[in-house]
């Protein structure tokens, strides 16, 4: 089964253009085109840009996922420098959660602090 840019837009929400520009950029190289040109992208398409929202999402570059999916095209000899990548990448994201994870706490305990302020300012 195949997809047509409009179907594979609103099943990811994203942009035609956010698309034909991740096309441009190398990170979706495979996607197939009818004989009129009209893309058309398979459940493999959707599988990597799944990978790449996720990605992206979590702070890898284009650059970095450009090269990840160059890796991918290189078969699996480079599965190891894949793997690395994504290591890499994962203790990155866990620093930034742990990160976050403190300045939740700054948040929650100021909501309290403020709180507990303006309850006295009411004369509870």
């Amino acid at each position: 089964m195949t997809y047509s840019i409009k179907e594979v837009s609103d099943k990811t929400n994203l942009k035609a253009h956010v698309l034909r520009y991740y096309e441009r950029e190398g990170l979706l190289p495979n996607v197939s085109r009818s004989e009129s040109g009209i893309r058309r992208y398979s459940e493999e398409d959707l599988e990597w840009l799944g990978l790449i929202c996720c990605l992206k999402n979590t702070g890898m570059s284009i650059k970095q996922i450009r090269e990840f999916v160059a890796l991918s095209a290189q078969g699996k000899e480079t599965l190891k420098q894949r793997c690395d990548m994504l290591i890499a990448h994962k203790k990155i994201v866990e620093s930034q959660i742990e990160e976050m994870q403190n300045h939740l706490i700054k948040v929650t305990h100021k909501i309290e602090y403020f709180t507990s302020q303006y309850e006295e300012y009411l004369g509870r």
